[in-house]
Protein backbone atom coordinates (compact mmCIF):
# COMPACT_ATOMS: atom_id res chain seq x y z
CA UNK A 1 0.00 0.00 0.00
CA UNK A 2 1.44 3.46 -0.70
CA UNK A 3 1.85 5.86 2.56
CA UNK A 4 -1.01 8.00 3.70
CA UNK A 5 -0.55 11.47 4.25
CA UNK A 6 -2.60 13.63 6.27
CA UNK A 7 -2.24 17.32 5.44
CA UNK A 8 -3.46 19.97 8.20
CA UNK A 9 -3.86 23.38 6.67
CA UNK A 10 -6.04 26.14 6.80
CA UNK A 11 -5.19 27.73 3.18
CA UNK A 12 -7.47 26.35 0.30
CA UNK A 13 -5.32 27.04 -2.20
CA UNK A 14 -2.16 25.34 -0.46
CA UNK A 15 -4.25 22.35 0.45
CA UNK A 16 -5.31 21.65 -3.18
CA UNK A 17 -2.18 22.28 -4.52
CA UNK A 18 -0.71 19.34 -2.22
CA UNK A 19 -3.60 16.99 -2.60
CA UNK A 20 -3.67 17.28 -6.06
CA UNK A 21 0.63 16.87 -5.77
CA UNK A 22 0.30 13.87 -3.05
CA UNK A 23 -2.78 12.31 -5.32
CA UNK A 24 -0.52 12.66 -8.30
CA UNK A 25 2.14 10.69 -6.75
CA UNK A 26 0.45 7.70 -5.55
CA UNK A 27 -0.11 8.72 -2.12
CA UNK A 28 -3.13 8.35 0.27
CA UNK A 29 -4.89 11.68 1.10
CA UNK A 30 -6.68 12.86 4.04
CA UNK A 31 -6.94 17.07 4.85
CA UNK A 32 -8.24 18.91 7.25
CA UNK A 33 -8.80 22.55 7.63
CA UNK A 34 -8.17 23.38 11.48
CA UNK A 35 -5.92 21.49 14.63
CA UNK A 36 -8.92 19.74 16.12
CA UNK A 37 -9.99 17.72 13.00
CA UNK A 38 -6.72 17.25 11.97
CA UNK A 39 -6.41 15.20 15.17
CA UNK A 40 -9.46 13.42 14.79
CA UNK A 41 -8.39 11.94 11.32
CA UNK A 42 -4.87 11.08 12.66
CA UNK A 43 -6.67 8.85 15.52
CA UNK A 44 -9.00 7.46 12.94
CA UNK A 45 -7.08 6.52 10.00
CA UNK A 46 -3.40 6.63 11.34
CA UNK A 47 -1.16 8.50 9.09
CA UNK A 48 2.20 7.35 7.77
CA UNK A 49 3.22 11.31 7.50
CA UNK A 50 1.49 14.43 8.89
CA UNK A 51 1.81 17.73 6.79
CA UNK A 52 0.87 20.25 9.45
CA UNK A 53 0.40 24.21 9.25
CA UNK A 54 1.73 26.44 11.95
CA UNK A 55 -0.98 29.07 11.86
CA UNK A 56 -4.47 27.17 12.17
CA UNK A 57 -7.52 28.24 13.58
CA UNK A 58 -8.25 27.64 16.96
CA UNK A 59 -5.77 25.51 18.10
CA UNK A 60 -2.27 26.10 17.26
CA UNK A 61 -0.08 24.23 14.95
CA UNK A 62 1.95 24.10 17.56
CA UNK A 63 -0.43 22.01 19.97
CA UNK A 64 -1.41 20.03 17.07
CA UNK A 65 2.38 18.91 16.69
CA UNK A 66 2.47 18.15 20.54
CA UNK A 67 -0.73 15.92 20.18
CA UNK A 68 -0.06 13.94 17.26
CA UNK A 69 3.43 12.87 18.99
CA UNK A 70 1.74 11.61 21.47
CA UNK A 71 -0.63 9.84 19.76
CA UNK A 72 2.10 8.07 17.88
CA UNK A 73 5.36 8.28 16.33
CA UNK A 74 4.35 9.43 12.32
CA UNK A 75 6.89 11.98 11.17
CA UNK A 76 5.66 15.37 10.93
CA UNK A 77 6.44 17.70 8.60
CA UNK A 78 6.11 21.36 9.73
CA UNK A 79 5.12 23.66 6.55
CA UNK A 80 4.81 27.72 7.80
CA UNK A 81 5.56 31.30 6.75
CA UNK A 82 7.40 31.31 10.55
CA UNK A 83 11.01 31.58 9.21
CA UNK A 84 13.49 32.40 12.32
CA UNK A 85 15.40 30.32 13.87
CA UNK A 86 13.87 30.81 16.97
CA UNK A 87 10.59 29.64 15.34
CA UNK A 88 12.33 26.36 13.95
CA UNK A 89 13.49 25.25 17.47
CA UNK A 90 10.32 25.68 18.64
CA UNK A 91 8.72 23.94 15.86
CA UNK A 92 11.64 21.30 16.34
CA UNK A 93 11.12 20.82 20.14
CA UNK A 94 6.99 20.56 19.73
CA UNK A 95 7.51 17.18 18.09
CA UNK A 96 7.86 17.85 14.18
CA UNK A 97 11.20 15.70 12.53
CA UNK A 98 11.36 18.49 9.28
CA UNK A 99 10.06 22.30 8.79
CA UNK A 100 9.88 23.70 5.46
CA UNK A 101 8.70 27.26 5.48
CA UNK A 102 6.27 28.55 3.14
CA UNK A 103 6.55 30.11 0.09
CA UNK A 104 7.97 26.29 -0.91
CA UNK A 105 9.21 24.57 -3.99
CA UNK A 106 6.59 21.39 -4.56
CA UNK A 107 9.41 19.29 -5.70
CA UNK A 108 11.78 19.74 -2.63
CA UNK A 109 8.88 19.27 0.03
CA UNK A 110 8.12 15.89 -1.86
CA UNK A 111 12.12 15.03 -1.47
CA UNK A 112 11.71 15.78 2.28
CA UNK A 113 8.53 13.67 2.65
CA UNK A 114 10.50 10.59 0.66
CA UNK A 115 13.39 11.02 3.50
CA UNK A 116 10.83 11.06 5.87
CA UNK A 117 9.11 7.99 5.16
CA UNK A 118 12.42 6.02 3.91
CA UNK A 119 13.69 6.50 7.60
CA UNK A 120 10.35 5.26 9.16
CA UNK A 121 10.48 2.57 6.81
CA UNK A 122 13.93 1.71 8.52
CA UNK A 123 12.86 2.19 11.99
CA UNK A 124 10.02 0.43 11.42
CA UNK A 125 10.03 -3.43 12.62
CA UNK A 126 10.40 -5.76 9.25
CA UNK A 127 8.53 -8.74 11.06
CA UNK A 128 5.01 -7.89 12.56
CA UNK A 129 3.84 -11.14 14.86
CA UNK A 130 0.37 -11.44 16.53
CA UNK A 131 -0.24 -14.83 18.22
CA UNK A 132 1.51 -17.99 16.31
CA UNK A 133 1.15 -15.72 13.11
CA UNK A 134 4.26 -14.04 11.84
CA UNK A 135 4.39 -11.75 8.37
CA UNK A 136 7.35 -10.54 7.04
CA UNK A 137 7.27 -7.38 5.18
CA UNK A 138 10.40 -7.67 3.06
CA UNK A 139 9.71 -10.84 1.84
CA UNK A 140 5.68 -10.39 2.11
CA UNK A 141 5.23 -13.99 3.30
CA UNK A 142 3.17 -15.26 6.20
CA UNK A 143 3.94 -17.91 8.26
CA UNK A 144 2.78 -19.92 10.81
CA UNK A 145 3.93 -22.51 13.36
CA UNK A 146 6.57 -23.16 10.76
CA UNK A 147 4.14 -23.30 7.82
CA UNK A 148 4.82 -20.78 5.22
CA UNK A 149 1.81 -18.85 3.73
CA UNK A 150 1.82 -17.57 0.20
CA UNK A 151 -0.49 -14.33 0.03
CA UNK A 152 -1.53 -12.71 -3.14
CA UNK A 153 -1.08 -8.39 -3.17
CA UNK A 154 -4.57 -7.71 -1.61
CA UNK A 155 -4.22 -10.14 0.75
CA UNK A 156 -1.06 -9.49 2.29
CA UNK A 157 -2.00 -5.61 2.16
CA UNK A 158 -5.32 -6.78 4.38
CA UNK A 159 -3.45 -9.00 6.55
CA UNK A 160 -0.84 -6.39 7.18
CA UNK A 161 -3.76 -3.94 8.14
CA UNK A 162 -5.16 -6.30 10.53
CA UNK A 163 -1.52 -6.97 12.30
CA UNK A 164 -0.37 -3.26 12.52
CA UNK A 165 -3.65 -2.72 14.19
CA UNK A 166 -4.44 -5.82 16.53
CA UNK A 167 -7.68 -5.64 18.61
CA UNK A 168 -8.39 -2.82 17.25
CA UNK A 169 -11.84 -2.88 15.43
CA UNK A 170 -11.76 -1.84 12.05
CA UNK A 171 -14.67 -0.91 10.00
CA UNK A 172 -15.86 -1.94 6.48
CA UNK A 173 -14.80 1.68 4.98
CA UNK A 174 -11.67 2.15 6.94
CA UNK A 175 -10.70 -1.54 5.32
CA UNK A 176 -11.65 -0.59 1.70
CA UNK A 177 -9.93 2.62 1.87
CA UNK A 178 -6.66 1.46 3.09
CA UNK A 179 -6.72 -1.71 1.24
CA UNK A 180 -8.31 -0.33 -2.16
CA UNK A 181 -7.80 3.15 -1.53
CA UNK A 182 -11.73 3.68 -2.61
CA UNK A 183 -15.37 3.26 -1.02
CA UNK A 184 -16.56 0.48 -3.24
CA UNK A 185 -20.00 1.12 -1.55
CA UNK A 186 -22.24 -0.48 1.16
CA UNK A 187 -23.74 -3.46 -0.88
CA UNK A 188 -19.87 -4.76 -2.38
CA UNK A 189 -19.03 -8.16 -0.74
CA UNK A 190 -15.19 -8.09 -1.91
CA UNK A 191 -14.22 -7.30 1.57
CA UNK A 192 -16.36 -10.58 3.05
CA UNK A 193 -14.51 -12.72 -0.23
CA UNK A 194 -10.39 -11.61 0.64
CA UNK A 195 -11.73 -12.29 4.74
CA UNK A 196 -12.79 -15.49 3.70
CA UNK A 197 -9.72 -16.37 1.55
CA UNK A 198 -7.61 -15.00 4.31
CA UNK A 199 -9.05 -17.44 6.89
CA UNK A 200 -8.55 -20.72 4.98
CA UNK A 201 -5.25 -19.78 4.54
CA UNK A 202 -4.26 -19.07 8.17
CA UNK A 203 -6.47 -22.09 9.48
CA UNK A 204 -5.59 -24.37 6.72
CA UNK A 205 -4.26 -26.70 9.25
CA UNK A 206 -6.98 -26.44 12.04
CA UNK A 207 -5.48 -23.45 13.79
CA UNK A 208 -7.79 -20.87 15.89
CA UNK A 209 -8.96 -17.98 14.18
CA UNK A 210 -7.49 -14.93 14.30
CA UNK A 211 -9.97 -12.62 12.23
CA UNK A 212 -13.04 -11.98 13.77
CA UNK A 213 -16.08 -10.52 12.04
CA UNK A 214 -17.59 -7.65 14.12
CA UNK A 215 -20.97 -7.64 13.37
CA UNK A 216 -22.59 -4.66 11.36
CA UNK A 217 -19.43 -3.11 11.91
CA UNK A 218 -16.29 -4.65 10.58
CA UNK A 219 -13.65 -6.73 11.45
CA UNK A 220 -10.89 -7.34 14.43
CA UNK A 221 -7.81 -8.97 14.45
CA UNK A 222 -7.59 -11.28 17.99
CA UNK A 223 -7.59 -14.12 19.81
CA UNK A 224 -10.78 -16.64 19.77
CA UNK A 225 -12.75 -16.33 23.10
Amino acid sequence: MKERILIIEDDDAIQKILKRTFAYEGYQVDSAMDGESGLNLARDNHPDLVILDWMLPGMDGLEVCRRLREMGPAPILMLTAKDTLVDRVHGLDAGADDYVVKPFEVDELLARIRALLRRTQVERAPTLTFQDLILDTSTRQAARKGRTIMLTAKEYDLLELFMRHPHQVLTRELIFDRVWGYDFGGESNVLDVYIRYLRQKLESNGEPRLIQTVRSVGYVMRETV
